[in-house]
């Protein structure tokens, strides 16, 4: 098996053993992105030299004795809307292509102090606005599983350079289904913790209620290492909860007795039946360890959409109001202080941030905020109430990702409703703030499908052992594209 083949966690024992170099595995990823990344553009800036030097001191490290740290010498690519400093983070946009943050994320600095090499930045849709990572300044990123497929989105940058082996794991955020979504589209795993499991400070903001960090990787253990790192309570962070213990392994051997619940609301009429099919063979696999699988209701399930999409659009266009061309970020020629606004956000937003903020601002103003954003948050108070009620009869609820496969590039992008509807499986997670991970569970029209586990807030054990025991029993999540 190649280097590039093997899991993360794989190559932490690997390095801390002395069997690999960590100059060889950064290596190998730098050879990946090089042979790989013409053609997929999954990463936007890539850090081949301070990667390199940094592998070497690893190495030195190890040499000596040192005490290793869990992710040493191991590359990890990070979407472009966390601030890396020194580096630039442009989320995807024109408007803050050549913004260089001065500090770490977070996450960032968690994911250095544990050993971590940041090889680089990967794609996204601009301001993590979209579904399918077509919306980004820097050009759509591709499906590595077939090259006129999306990769999803927002997160498809990171999917993709997982998926296709470029690193063994990567961050993204999910604001609707930003992780989860694009790692069903490419077959990897993508974990969406409790909302506040993770630190938002340094992470470009769309809609601050929802916006979560999240990880994608090859199998769930390497999810788990990432996460365990990457969690807890940050002071500069007022939404951030403590984290629980540390999960070092899983031990995942027994489900017996587990219950999962299948929304009857998600198996409705238009949806792929390959996919149902494959969510429903999943079922069978808990179920032959011992698990019961019952329906359960998620009644305002039906409005999630409509709600969701104007409590995120209104958040944006508050939050994207700092972009003026007089702060930070691109600023236009302009003679006055009106044209200057406007030049600046014209020349700087793609027509999707557009599209998002004229319509929030719209939701927001006089005379339609009761009728519009007040009703969605009382929408959200409803679906959150839905998984109370499922949560009182059932440790886990079992959904597919997304309602299709990956679809052609261009063909969703100039229908943003259509685009929407790829949503519709994953944003009521972010609505309740509960957790999901999506899990490879198959293929159909030769394309991976995913399947969402979701718990209880801050109950994300159940998910790791569930999925960890559908692992061990299958073998979808091995599969890579045969990008040569």
């Amino acid at each position: 098996m190649e280097l590039y083949q093997r899991s993360l966690t794989d190559l932490r024992d690997l390095f801390q053993s002395g069997e690999a170099t960590s100059l060889l595995i950064v290596e190998t990823c730098l050879d990946r992105i090089k042979r790989h990344n013409d053609a997929l553009n999954a990463f936007i800036e890539v850090f081949a030299e301070e990667a390199v030097l940094e592998a070497k001191r690893w190495d030195e490290r190890r040499e000596r004795g040192e005490d290793l740290p869990p992710l040493a010498g191991i590359p990890i690519a990070v979407k472009d809307v966390i601030l890396v400093k020194g580096k630039r983070t442009t989320a995807g946009s024109n408007i803050l292509r050549d913004y260089v943050a001065p500090y770490d994320a977070t996450v960032i600095k968690r994911l250095k102090d544990a050993g971590a090499i940041i090889i680089g930045k990967t794609n996204l849709d601009e301001f993590a606005m979209g579904s399918s990572t077509e919306t980004s300044a820097f050009g759509p990123t591709r499906n590595p599983w077939n090259l006129e497929k999306v990769s999803g989105g927002s997160s498809g940058g990171s999917a993709a350079a997982v998926a296709s082996g470029m690193v063994p794991a990567a961050l993204g955020t999910d604001t609707g289904g930003s992780v989860r979504q694009p790692a069903a589209l490419c077959g990897v795993v993508g974990l969406k913790p409790t909302y506040g499991r993770n630190s938002r400070f340094g992470v470009v903001a769309y809609a601050s209620s929802f916006d979560q960090v999240g990880v994608f990787a090859h199998s769930v253990d390497d999810v788990v290492l990432v996460q365990g790192v990457i969690q807890g309570r940050d002071p500069r962070d007022a939404t951030s909860l403590e984290a629980d213990t540390v999960i070092s392994e899983l031990m995942s051997d027994e489900v017996k007795g587990l219950k999962i619940g299948i929304p009857k609301e998600y198996f409705v009429e238009g949806m792929d039946e390959h996919i149902k099919t494959l969510v429903n063979e999943a079922a069978e696999v808990w179920k032959n360890g011992g698990a019961e699988v019952v329906e359960v209701s998620l009644p305002h399930a039906e409005y999630a959409l409509a709600a969701y999409y104007l409590i995120v659009m209104s958040e944006a266009s508050s939050n994207l109001a700092r972009y003026d061309g007089v702060r930070y970020g691109h600023r236009a020629e302009a003679d006055a202080l009106d044209e200057l606004y406007k030049k600046t956000r014209g020349e700087g937003f793609g027509t999707e941030v557009k599209r998002r903020i004229i319509m929030g601002t719209f939701a927001l103003s006089a005379g339609y905020y009761d009728a519009y954003y007040k009703k969605a948050l009382q929408v959200r108070a409803k679906i959150r109430e839905d998984f109370d009620r499922a949560f009182q009869k059932v440790d886990l609820i079992l959904t597919p990702t997304s309602p299709s496969v990956a679809w052609d590039l261009g063909e969703k992008f100039n229908d943003p409703l259509t685009m929407y509807l790829s949503d519709i499986y994953t944003i009521s997670l972010n609505m309740a703030g509960v957790p999901g991970m999506s899990i490879p569970v198959g293929f159909a029209h030769g394309l991976p499908v995913g399947a969402q586990l979701i718990a209880k807030p801050l109950d994300e054990y159940e998910i790791y052992k569930a999925a960890k025991y559908y692992e061990e029993h299958t073998h979808w999540h091995k599969q890579m594209p045969p990008l040569g």
